[in-house]
């Protein structure tokens, strides 16, 4: 590949494009299967957030992860990531969104909802780099941590702890 910044621009936007692409048609075969996998945030009439949200089971990478091992064998619901269009951050769509996806699985039949966010030990990142949420959101919506920061996580992983929403236990 040339050097050139301007080629690398393009390379990388083009990698970007086809990506965003693959995304769109997944999330629309994922919608037309009927299986749960999320919800969206609307302020009127424009989407302005996403959280991923279903059974864990639906979700084999969190069943492999190092940082997401189970911690018991209660059939959860997890919220593997979650995203707020930076124009509507800080003013509670994550938590909203957050407590949205606890209903939804509760209208489903689900005891309880999992997150792994990042903890709130951790050294602040981007928020592009927090896809996965922050401990102090998951606190908001009324998720407990059940499981502290894995020990044996390979260097430079992101610090991530288990939360949890009983379904019918939390706070509004």
């Amino acid at each position: 590949m040339n050097a050139d910044g301007a080629a690398r621009r393009k390379y990388w936007t083009s990698k970007r494009v086809r990506a965003a692409e693959g995304n769109r048609r997944d999330a629309v075969a994922l919608v037309r299967s009927g299986r749960p996998f999320g919800l969206i945030a609307y302020d009127a009439k424009e989407p302005v957030g996403f959280i991923s949200a279903g059974p864990r089971a639906a979700y084999p990478r969190v069943d492999t992860s190092k940082v997401t091992p189970r911690i018991d064998d209660v059939p959860v619901w997890v919220v593997p990531c979650l995203y707020v269009r930076r124009s509507h951050r800080d003013r509670g769509v994550t938590t909203a969104l957050l407590r949205a996806a606890v209903d939804y699985a509760a209208k489903r039949g689900a005891p309880a909802v999992e997150g792994y966010p990042r903890s709130d030990d951790a050294p602040r990142v981007a928020s592009e780099s927090a896809w996965f949420g922050t401990e102090a959101q998951f606190r908001r919506a009324g998720y407990r941590k059940v499981r502290g920061v894995r020990p044996d996580l390979p260097r430079g992983w992101a610090p991530r702890v288990t939360m949890r929403a009983k379904i019918g236990a939390t706070k509004r």
